[in-house]
């Protein structure tokens, strides 16, 4: 693979030599509305040619201009088109007058037709611009999201294995597995891995939104409605749309650093994005090159007894001669927090433009690598034993070890095809090839079964899962009349690699027996889709659209989606908007073929798991599970939208999505407890010498009912500055519906597949409220942002036991935010990231000690509002050249 991609870049840069020209002036200036603000994302366009280009987020411009004087056009939607004469080739203003009071963000998302304003759009939108996301302070895009998006969520997971390091997501609460990730308009291949262990989003699977650096974005549109009628499976919940930089005027070089106030988990970045003109059609080719790590942080609980496996302080630990290793290690040796991680990533996004206007050549995509270390549960000497000195010297005393969880995680993405024009419609070609993959090893650790000839690292397999993928669309306006058409076919790969045989040798390496060669997998699928959008400009006030789009599986058949969608303008300060739609998602093939044995802790038993995939005749035949099918949808949406001044926008939004046949990963299905009888599930757990298994089933009906709201006002004159508050929300709330659907053996021997632990991990395991107020301050050459986020409680339910049950109380986190440009070239940056210091509750185990595992975690690891790292201090430097 490492050879393929050197040669790939060399071919690229060979085929680009040829094209690469110097254009003779270089013009440069910026673009700004009536109160001398940069109008950012405006196309500027060389008079008499095609050659052109596109203001950054600041509204500055940077053009290769064949002469002086010249022609410059200036377009955005909400202003007026602006044509002036240059003669000089710097400081060049163009000022561009608003058309009229209106939401004038123009989003491409959702709009398979024509572009829209957000106004325009009969769905809500999000348009975050790259500077509204670094202002959160965050590092990587899902956390990003996280403080900007109040129905998004993503937090760090702990003891995770691989979770660890892929931060489950999701919008309005529906789970990783229901937002559709697309770059540049074209779908995002999901992630390799499946969220198996106990955190939100356990048995979903999600987009690795940390593959994709900042530095390469423009903006990010979020699309909070379902959209399975235009973009296909998965878009239930919405979809987020990444826009990639294009022909920027400047090369940026920003440095940063962090570090908690507590001392760890230190973290230092850097990235260079830039662009080359080629040829003299105003082709363009921006790179970013990006490199971040960052160390761990720990934030273990200190019970210094260790009720998980009976060992407490007092007589029964001094007989059983605990006692000094628990005095001397009150946190049991564990490491609670966020992982080691090293990544590097390299992104393009290129066009060349046909002569005449006629359509262009483009390309975009990347690469990201990294590498992660996480942790499992501290092996304490009372728990696993050493004999034979393979962690520890002899005649040093045993102290026991923390075994480590190590990743290598690779993701490619790379999208090549041409628009042109085709019998007067507009014509897009692509092809889409994406790739996911992680590799595991565990170190610092052993596999008592192998004695003596234990290693103390293990090569324990991985996963890949890739996709290939065309699309043709086509869209063209006829009058008020927009048409959208499209076909796809996309071939989807997932495969499971076995680790060495020394890794699930007999009861395998402690903490994680690798993958065993009954459980590698190499599976593929296809599915061809269709689809047709049509929007109807009624009137000047008035839209009605329409989509239909149909997909065939080759492993599970077809699937049929539809939605129509409606605006009302009032006047020209705001409009009325609504949606309805049916919607599906795909089980993944990961649901579908995974297979696996994990060791797990529970009540003091340490046992063995194992997972049966959905056509293994052990779950088909002998449970009565059926084939995964497609999870559909119906989502109901109505709001309004209001800007009655440049300063002042506001919409909310009401939604009710229901999702039919959820595919669930199930509790523990274990031994029942009477020793008389064997029914069919413990012949299956002898047979396999399993403790428990577990399998994915369409088994639950959910319904979601909430609110999102945005309100934003700008411009207010404060202090010789400018001022401007932001306030949003998110209400959400989601109940099962009706019964589980447990298979008939399961039911008749007494079995719960889904007991009030899992169910509550979909129902209450995300804030079911977020707010958000915001403050930025501008002032000259300074600028400040102040960040309130509310997190809303949320809940971990007892398997079995109500009265064990918790809430976590919400809580509010204060991000602050400082900039100054030195010069134009020059600028600094300082953030602090939970300025109050703000933490969860602490667990309340109620008397049960699987709640915390044994007081070994403080804060809450299977619900998750904000995470648990405290202050962190972060500074950051600029140059542009």
């Amino acid at each position: 693979m490492k050879k393929l991609l050197t040669n790939l870049k060399i071919l690229t840069l060979l085929l680009l030599i040829p094209f690469i020209t110097w254009s003779q002036t270089s013009v440069s200036g910026k673009v700004i509305n009536s109160k001398g603000e940069g109008i950012p994302f405006v196309t500027i366009i060389e008079g008499g040619t095609s050659n052109g280009t596109t203001s950054d987020e600041n509204g500055a411009f940077h053009l290769n201009v064949s002469k002086l004087p010249t022609n410059l056009k200036a377009s955005f939607i909400g202003f007026k088109t602006q044509t002036i004469t240059i003669s000089s080739a710097n400081n060049i203003i163009i000022s561009l007058v608003e058309e009229s009071f209106g939401l004038d963000e123009v989003i491409v998302t959702g709009n398979r037709a024509k572009p829209r304003t957000v106004l325009d759009s009969p769905v809500p939108i999000d348009n975050i611009g790259v500077n509204e996301l670094k202002s959160s302070g965050q590092t990587t895009i899902d956390q990003m999201l996280t403080y900007k998006v109040p129905s998004y969520n993503s937090t760090n997971q702990t003891i995770s294995d691989a979770t660890a390091h892929f931060d489950p997501a999701d919008l309005r609460g529906l789970g990783p597995s229901r937002t559709l990730v697309l770059i540049n308009g074209k779908r995002k291949n999901q992630s390799a891995l499946v969220y198996i262990n106990d955190t939100p989003g356990k048995g979903e699977v999600g987009t690795d939104m940390k593959s994709i650096p900042t530095a390469a974005i423009e903006r990010i549109e979020v699309l909070r409605d379902g959209a399975s009628a235009q973009y296909g499976s998965d878009a239930i919940a919405g979809v987020i749309n990444i826009v990639l930089k294009k022909n920027v005027e400047y090369t940026n070089l920003n440095v940063n650093s962090g570090i908690t106030t507590k001392g760890d988990g230190f973290n230092i970045g850097a990235d260079i994005n830039s662009t080359l003109s080629i040829g003299e059609n105003g082709g363009y080719a921006n790179f970013t090159l990006s490199y971040y790590q960052q160390e761990l942080t720990n934030r273990a609980g200190s019970p210094g007894g260790d009720g998980l496996f009976g060992v407490i302080f007092g007589d029964d630990a001094i007989l059983n001669g605990t006692l000094p290793w628990l005095q001397q290690n009150p946190d049991m040796g564990m490491t609670v927090g966020q992982p080691e991680m090293k990544k590097g990533e390299f992104f393009y996004n290129m066009a060349l433009p046909f002569k005449n206007d006629s359509g262009e050549f483009y390309a975009f995509g990347g690469l990201n690598t990294r590498k992660g270390t996480s942790f499992a549960l501290y092996r304490t000497p009372y728990w696993v034993p050493d004999p034979f000195n393979l962690l520890h010297e002899a005649g040093t005393e045993y102290q026991g070890f923390q075994p480590t969880f190590e990743t290598n995680i690779q993701d490619l993405f790379n999208s090549i095809g041409f628009k042109f024009d085709l019998f007067g419609f507009n014509a897009d070609l692509s092809g889409t090839y994406g790739m996911n993959s992680v590799d595991y090893t565990i170190g610092n650790t052993l596999n008592p079964d192998l004695g003596a000839a234990s290693p103390t690292n293990f090569k324990a397999g991985g996963y890949t899962f890739s996709n290939l993928i065309a699309n043709f669309d086509l869209n063209r306006s006829f009058g008020q009349l927009s048409l959208a058409l499209g076909a796809e076919a996309r071939k989807e790969y997932f495969k499971a690699d076995a680790g060495e045989p020394d890794s699930y040798f007999g009861s395998g390496a402690q903490s994680f027996p690798g993958i065993q060669p009954t459980n590698a997998v190499d599976e593929d699928r296809t599915n061809y889709g269709v689809y047709a959008n049509l929007d109807w400009d009624a009137s000047e006030n008035f839209l009605i659209g329409g989509a239909i789009r149909y997909e065939d599986f080759s492993d599970f058949g077809s699937n049929s989606a539809w939605k129509i969608s409606s605006r009302y303008k009032l006047g020209k300060k705001g409009a009325l908007r609504a949606s309805y739609g049916t919607g599906f998602r795909a089980p993944s093939l990961h649901q579908i073929y995974l297979s696996n044995i994990q060791t797990l802790v529970s009540g003091g038993t340490i046992s063995n798991q194992g997972t049966f995939n959905n056509v293994d005749p052990v779950i088909r035949d002998g449970l009565g599970v059926p084939q995964l099918n497609a999870e559909e949808s119906k989502n109901l949406s109505a709001g309004i939208t209001l800007k009655p001044s440049n300063n002042f926008s506001f919409s909310l939004d009401f939604y009710k999505i229901n999702v039919d046949n959820r595919v669930l990963f199930t509790g523990e299905v274990g031994f029942d407890g009477d020793n008389n009888t064997i029914n069919p599930v413990e012949q299956i757990l002898n047979d396999y010498n399993v403790t428990s298994i577990k399998f994915f089933i369409n088994a639950v009906n959910t319904e979601t009912n909430g609110a999102d709201f945005v309100a934003s006002f700008s411009n207010i004159n404060f202090g010789g500055g400018s001022l401007g508050i932001n306030f949003a929300g998110n209400f959400n709330n989601t109940k099962i519906v009706g019964q589980i659907a447990t298979p008939q053996v399961l039911a008749e021997n007494g079995y719960d597949i889904f007991n009030r632990k899992e169910q509550a991990r979909i129902t209450d395991s995300r804030p079911k409220t977020k707010i958000m107020l915001g403050f930025d301050y501008k002032l000259n050459d300074f600028s400040a942002q102040l960040n309130n986020t509310y997190f809303g409680e949320v809940t971990w339910q007892h398997a079995s036991d109500p009265a064990k049950d918790q809430t976590f109380a919400g809580k509010v986190v204060t991000d602050i935010n400082f900039n100054y440009n030195f010069s134009e070239k020059v600028s600094v940056n300082l953030s602090i990231n939970n300025l109050l210091n703000v933490y969860p509750d602490a667990i309340d185990t109620k008397g049960d000690f699987v709640t915390d595992l044994g007081g070994r975690f403080k804060y809450p690891w299977e619900v998750n509002q904000f995470g648990f790292n405290g202050t962190i201090l972060r500074a950051g430097l600029s140059y542009k050249f």
